[in-house]
């Protein structure tokens, strides 16, 4: 389940109240039609707040419904997120159906991370593998001419309807983009993940993507892999420096999820690589001792699990790397909290599940061998300094993370 972003007023507008009975009649729903009708009703509201800039209506609705009513919730998150990455536009006499897709590139590295703006050449040849490979044919395509971190995509449903309708008329009127201003900062990594955004129309009803036109579904893959084939030598050069995987391209908030999930085994192989050649020692001379962390340990509950680096003879941790949970990842984790007596799961008893599994499994294969899985939940805690996660030691302990006074200057964080 998908968490709102921020907290919002107790009391409700009407339109708030309305997008909550909405969202609950669709759950409660006996047939598809009588769904349907719901969905509607409840499209059209979403339409109307969020071409109102009502983002704070949007988030109190999210806020009600997160607190017990999750079905409800989500169906409400559903019709937000397709309500802002997606417009209907008429242009000379046609109605276009416009997406707006992202482009998810996994990046490494011991250096830093490049984003920020792309030469009109690079946008050229990228459009050209998209329609090649990707997009059906007839699309109409705009790609923004940016490279963007996750600190500088759009913060709220607002705002990426706003970018979806400026890419989308674009795109019907195959003009090209120049970059915004100055975007926001972005924090250093080791691993991250950057985001080539565009958006695809089409006249209403026609197929968007090159799968959908045979209604073949391998060809998602061989869509994949041909992008991946042409696309990457010309992204490498707009990422100097750094190893990279592309994703395939597809609907804007689908694409940031699978992103967001997969860039997390990339940050586990580049802390332990940055570790191993920073400080000179070999991967044996490592450990890692993981904690699962919650807003609310008393529920059992995992948010993300934290992962702090040490010297194998060393009490300090030198540095962090945090597994967030996504996603139907929550409920997984909620039920593996207990067995079924009730009583809570060991570490050990954890250590055959996902995610922990996934993350036992990178360290050993980073030839990380000494490794603490924490029994207890954590409370997400932070430096009040500094704002950075604080990390488990090897007793449990919440510490900031800090590299060897010696050690060289590198980048300040990991994911």
């Amino acid at each position: 389940m998908r968490r709102p972003g921020k907290s919002s007023p107790a009391k409700l507008s009407a339109d708030s109240q309305r997008l909550v009975m909405l969202s609950q009649a669709t759950v409660l729903s006996s047939s598809r039609l009588e769904e349907q009708s719901w969905e509607r009703h409840l499209d059209g509201l979403v339409q109307k707040m969020l071409k109102g800039g009502n983002q704070d209506g949007i988030e109190a609705a999210l806020d009600e419904l997160f607190k017990e009513q999750s079905a409800a919730y989500d169906v409400l998150m559903d019709a937000l997120e397709a309500g802002s990455e997606s417009c209907r536009i008429e242009y000379e006499g046609v109605s276009y159906d416009a997406l707006l897709i992202a482009m998810p590139i996994l990046a490494w590295t011991r250096f830093n991370i490049a984003s920020g703006a792309i030469a009109p050449d690079m946008i050229a040849t990228l459009s050209a593998h998209l329609y090649a490979h990707v997009l059906a044919s007839g699309a109409r395509m705009a790609m923004a001419p940016t490279l963007f971190s996750i600190d500088q995509l759009p913060r709220s449903h607002v705002e990426t309807l706003t970018l979806t309708q400026r890419l989308a008329h674009a795109a019907v009127k195959q003009e090209s983009l120049k970059a915004s201003g100055k975007a926001p900062e972005t924090a250093p990594f080791l691993a991250d993940t950057r985001y080539l955004l565009a958006a695809v129309a089409v006249p209403a009803g026609a197929p968007l993507f090159h799968w959908q036109s045979e209604l073949n579904l391998n060809d998602r893959n061989l869509a994949l892999e041909q992008w991946r084939n042409q696309a990457t030598p010309n992204i490498a050069r707009l990422l100097p420096g750094c190893g990279i995987e592309l994703l395939l391209p597809e609907a804007y908030y689908i694409a940031c999820r699978e992103a967001d999930k997969l860039i997390r085994p990339a940050s586990i192989r580049a802390a332990a690589h940055y570790l191993t050649h920073t400080l000179g020692a070999l991967p044996a001379e490592l450990g890692a001792a993981i904690g699962g962390f919650s807003e609310a340990p008393e529920d059992g509950r995992v948010d993300e699990y934290r992962i702090g680096f040490t010297l194998r003879n060393e009490p300090e941790v030198i540095y962090g790397v945090v597994w967030p949970l996504y996603g139907e990842e929550d409920d997984e984790n909620r039920a593996a909290a207990t067995d079924a007596a009730g009583r809570p799961m060991t570490a050990i008893e954890y250590a055959g599940k996902t995610p922990i599994e996934q993350i036992v499994g990178l360290l050993q294969a980073a030839g990380i061998t000494k490794i603490k899985l924490h029994d207890e939940r954590f409370v997400l805690e932070y430096c009040d300094d500094c704002g950075a996660p604080l990390y488990p030691d090897m007793e449990a302990e919440l510490v900031h993370a800090e590299m060897p006074e010696d050690a060289p200057a590198g980048p300040g964080h990991l994911h």
